[in-house]
């Protein structure tokens, strides 16, 4: 009968752990499920508040006047000074030198004419192209804008102005 006992009484504690195990799972799934959509929410109201936020800083590069002429020459003149006044160098130095001072991933290296001497043959337009776009070739690959989307066309073509110089 003492065995008899000690059976019930493992029965009773084992359904009762395996009740308690059940109820403790189910109610951490609800809480994890709870938790998430908050997260879930939260993010996506970050998110909306960041675009809205960025549209409101858009700003226009320029305009367009028609009108009096003496303002269209003055505004050809302020586009005039603005690009005679981008840096090449400073280009090269911010975004394009950690490729092409090493010569990573193919890149021809500034100075190295040999490396430079097919490219060249090609024409300015094409080197642009490849610079601003992007080009995967024999040698290696360039990404677009060197990886660096913040810059503008015009920059780009500075800086590969600058390492042509600099590599013929």
């Amino acid at each position: 009968m003492a065995s008899n006992m000690s059976d019930q009484k493992l029965a009773r504690s084992s359904a009762i752990f395996l009740v308690v195990g059940v109820v403790l799972t189910l109610f951490l799934i609800f809480l994890g499920n709870l938790t998430a959509g908050t997260i879930t929410e939260r993010v996506r109201d970050e998110r909306n508040a960041m675009v809205q936020t960025g549209a409101s800083e858009l700003q226009p590069v320029g305009q367009i006047t028609v009108g009096d002429q003496s303002e269209t020459s003055t505004q050809t003149t302020q586009v005039a000074a603005a690009a005679t006044a981008i840096d090449g160098a400073g280009i090269y130095q911010g975004a394009c030198m950690a490729c092409h001072a090493a010569g990573i991933a193919g890149a021809p290296r500034v100075g190295d004419a040999a490396a430079w001497t097919d490219r060249i043959a090609q024409g300015a337009d094409t080197l642009y192209s490849h610079a601003i776009e992007g080009f995967q070739g024999k040698a290696g690959m360039m990404p677009a804008k060197g990886g660096n989307m913040g810059l503008s066309d015009d920059e780009v073509k500075a800086a590969v102005d600058h390492m042509l110089a600099q590599s013929q």
